[in-house]
C-alpha cells in the first residue's frame, strides 16, 4: 500500500459510479460529530469538485439504504476523502454510522455528484455562510483555496449553537491567522454554563453582515445549512439589494432524520403566523405547518413522517411523491422526468410549497 502511493503516476483516478471504499480513520470532531476517512484497496486519486457529495450505499438490518454526505476534504489532498456525520435524535443512519462504522470496514459509495461548488463560479471575492453541520461543503472550498494558494478574498461566517458545537475551529482559526485574505467570523447562539466565548453571540443578522463584510455586494456567496437558515439568509440579502444570481446554496445536508427544532438555531427567524403554510399528507392523515421556504420533506419531518430520500437536491429521484393539490416551486437537478411532472409528481426534498398543499403520502 505504501509503495503504491509513493508512485502517484501509477494511481487510478476516481470516475463517477459505484466504488468500494475502506474506512481508514474515525475522528471525533465535536461531542456529536465524527469524520470518517476513506481510501480504496487499490490506491486511487479522488478527483472531485469542492462542495460535491457522495452517496453511501448501506445495508442495515438486511435493508438497503442510501444517504448522501458532503465530502469535507479538498481534492488538493486527493489520496483519501472524508465525510462528517452528526449524531441526531432518532437519526437512524447517522447514529448507525457513529455506533458501527469502524476502521477497516468497507462499503460502497456512488459519486462524486452535486452542482454546489466554487469551481463553477470563479470570483475574486467570496462569502461563505454556514449553519451547524452545513459547514462541510464550504469547508471543502476553504481548504481548496488554502492549499492552492488561490488569490481569493474569503470571508467565512459560521453559526453554531454553542462553542462546543463549532466544527473545525482550530483549523479555521489557523487559516485566519496565516492567510492575509481569509477572515473568520463565528457566531454562537448561546453559551452554556462553564463555557467561555468572546465572539459574536446570538443569531446571524444584517448588522453582523454590515460589520464583517462591508463589501458584501461585491462577493460571490456560497451558503449551506438548515432550510430556514438559508431562507433567512436570502431574505437578508434581498433586503440589501444583493444580486441573487451570485448566491448559491446547498440544502441536502439537512438529513430527514434531523431534529426539525434545530433548523432555526443559527439565524434570527421572524414571521407572522398568517405566513404559515399547511402541508397535508393524505395517506398518513397528518398535517404540518411550515414556514415559507421550507420543503415538503421538512414538513414531513415535523409530523414524524420519514419520507425516503438520498441526495436531498433533486438529483436521485428517491423522494418522488404525488402532489394531489396545491402548487410548489421545485428546483430539481434532473431527478424527475417531464412526464412525471405532468402527472403531478414532485420531489419532496426540493419542492417548496407556494401555498397550502396536499400530497399522497
Amino acid at each position: 500500500m505504501t509503495e503504491a502511493f509513493a508512485n502517484p503516476t501509477a494511481l487510478d483516478v476516481w470516475q463517477p459510479g459505484t466504488l468500494s471504499v475502506r474506512c481508514v480513520a474515525v475522528i471525533p470532531e465535536t461531542h456529536d460529530v465524527m469524520s470518517f476517512w476513506f481510501q480504496t484497496e487499490k490506491p486511487m486519486i479522488f478527483h472531485f469538485k469542492p462542495g460535491q457529495f457522495v452517496t453511501l450505499n448501506l445495508t442495515i438490518n438486511g435493508k438497503p439504504l442510501q444517504r448522501c454526505y458532503t465530502i469535507v476534504t479538498s481534492p488538493s489532498r486527493p489520496y483519501c476523502f472524508a465525510i462528517a456525520v452528526k449524531r441526531v435524535p432518532d437519526g437512524f443512519i447517522s447514529n448507525w454510522l457513529h455506533d458501527n462504522l469502524s476502521v477497516g470496514d468497507t462499503l460502497e459509495i456512488q459519486g462524486p455528484a452535486g452542482i454546489f461548488t466554487n469551481i463553477d463560479y470563479p470570483a475574486e471575492k467570496v462569502l461563505l455562510l454556514s449553519g451547524g453541520v452545513g459547514i462541510t461543503p464550504v469547508m471543502s472550498m476553504a481548504r481548496w483555496w488554502a492549499d492552492t494558494m488561490a488569490d481569493v478574498d474569503v470571508v467565512f461566517i459560521h453559526s453554531a449553537r454553542t462553542p462546543s458545537d463549532i466544527l473545525f475551529l482550530e483549523e479555521l482559526t489557523r487559516l485566519d491567522a496565516v492567510m492575509p485574505n481569509f477572515k473568520l467570523v463565528v457566531i454562537c447562539e448561546k453559551i452554556e454554563p462553564g463555557q467561555s466565548w468572546y465572539g459574536y453571540r446570538g443569531f446571524l443578522h444584517n448588522n453582523i453582515l454590515d460589520a464583517t463584510t462591508p463589501d458584501l455586494l461585491e462577493r460571490e456567496i456560497f451558503c449551506c445549512g438548515p432550510g430556514p437558515y438559508m431562507a433567512a439568509v436570502q431574505q437578508m440579502l434581498q433586503e440589501v439589494g444583493f444580486d441573487m444570481s451570485r448566491y448559491h446554496e446547498e440544502s441536502f445536508i439537512t438529513a430527514p432524520e434531523e431534529n426539525p427544532e434545530d433548523a432555526a438555531n443559527y439565524v434570527e427567524v421572524t414571521f407572522d403566523e398568517s405566513e404559515l403554510i399547511t402541508v397535508e399528507f393524505a395517506a398518513s392523515e397528518k398535517v404540518a405547518e411550515i414556514l415559507p421556504g421550507e420543503t415538503i420533506h421538512q414538513a414531513a419531518g415535523k409530523v414524524g413522517l420519514h419520507m425516503p430520500r438520498a441526495c436531498g437536491m433533486g438529483l436521485c429521484g428517491t423522494c418522488k411523491v404525488l402532489k394531489k393539490s396545491g402548487e410548489v416551486s421545485m428546483n430539481h437537478s434532473g431527478g424527475i422526468t417531464d412526464e412525471d411532472i405532468a402527472e403531478g409528481y414532485i420531489l419532496s426534498c426540493c419542492s417548496v410549497p407556494t401555498g397550502d398543499v396536499v400530497v399522497d403520502f
